[in-house]
C-alpha cells in the first residue's frame, strides 16, 4: 500500500496514510472536533482507517479510553504504527473486525460513546471506486449505514453518546434510522463550505434511550463570503492539547 506522511493539525499529529484510500479531510477534523467527551469515559471508533480520528480523540481528551475497530487489516496496522509514532500506544488501541459481527468482540453497552464517519453513499446507489480501501471507506461496499446504526447501538450504555458526520442529503435517511433504534439525536449542526451554498454535511449527537428533543445548532460555515476560512472551521482545528514552549 502506498502512503504518504503527514502533517495533521499544524503537526499536532505525524501520520502515515494511505495514497489510494481514506485520508484526512474537513469531515475528520470537524468530526473530532465535535465530540464531547467526559473523564476516563470509554470511546470507540467504529471504521477507524489509519487511526486519525482517534489519535485525534486521545490529544483532546487524554483521560479518555479509546478504541478504533476496522476491517481492513492493512489500515489496523498503519492505525497502530501511527499510535507509536505520535506516543499514543499506551492509551489508543485498534482492532481488526467487521462492525457488523460487534457482538463477537465486545460486551453489550460497553461504551460510553461511539464515533463514526460512515460510508457517505451506499454501495447499490452509488458508482464506487475501483479501489478496495477507497469503495470501503466511502461506498459502503462492506456495510450500509443501517449497519452502523445498530452496531452502536449494542456498543453504547443507557444515555451513551453516538456521534457522526454525513452527507447533509441524508439527514431525514440517518434522523429515521437512529429514532428507530431508539438512539434519539439531541445535536445536529450543518456545515455549509461557504455562505449562499446548500449544506454539504451534518454533525450529529445522538443519545441512547434518551427522551425526545433535538437542538438545531447555528451553521458552521468552511469559508465566508470573501473565502476566508471562518473562526469556527479555525477552531475546530485546535485540539486544545498544552504547546510545545
Amino acid at each position: 500500500m502506498r502512503t504518504t506522511r503527514d502533517a495533521i493539525l499544524y503537526g499536532e499529529l505525524i501520520l502515515d496514510q494511505p495514497v489510494d484510500g481514506p485520508r484526512v479531510s474537513v469531515d475528520t477534523v470537524l468530526l473530532s472536533s465535535y465530540v464531547k467527551v467526559r473523564g476516563s469515559e470509554k470511546v470507540i471508533e467504529l471504521g477507524s482507517a489509519h487511526g486519525a480520528i482517534s489519535l485525534l480523540l486521545a490529544r483532546r481528551f487524554p483521560s479518555a479510553v479509546i478504541e478504533g475497530l476496522e476491517i481492513q487489516p492493512g489500515l489496523v496496522a498503519m492505525a497502530r504504527r501511527n499510535a507509536t509514532r505520535n506516543g499514543l500506544q499506551e492509551r489508543v488501541s485498534f482492532r481488526e473486525g467487521d462492525l457488523k459481527s460487534v457482538r463477537e468482540f465486545y460486551p453489550a453497552q460497553s461504551f460510553n460513546a461511539v464515533v463514526v464517519n460512515p460510508p457517505y453513499d451506499e454501495a447499490a446507489r452509488s458508482r464506487h471506486s475501483p479501489r478496495e480501501s477507497e469503495a470501503v471507506a466511502r461506498h459502503g461496499t462492506r456495510c450500509t449505514l443501517e449497519d452502523v446504526i445498530r452496531a452502536a447501538k449494542y456498543l453504547l450504555a443507557n444515555r451513551g453518546k453516538l456521534f457522526l458526520v454525513l452527507r447533509a442529503k441524508r439527514a431525514a435517511e440517518l434522523l429515521s434510522m437512529l429514532s428507530c433504534e431508539h438512539i434519539e439525536p439531541k445535536r445536529i449542526r450543518p456545515v455549509y463550505p461557504s455562505p449562499g451554498r446548500e449544506a454539504s454535511v451534518i454533525l450529529v449527537q445522538a443519545t441512547r434511550a434518551a427522551g425526545k428533543g433535538t437542538i438545531l445548532e447555528s451553521p458552521l460555515f468552511i469559508q465566508d463570503a470573501f473565502g476566508k476560512y471562518t473562526p469556527e472551521l479555525l477552531a475546530a482545528y485546535d485540539t486544545g492539547a498544552p504547546k510545545c514552549p
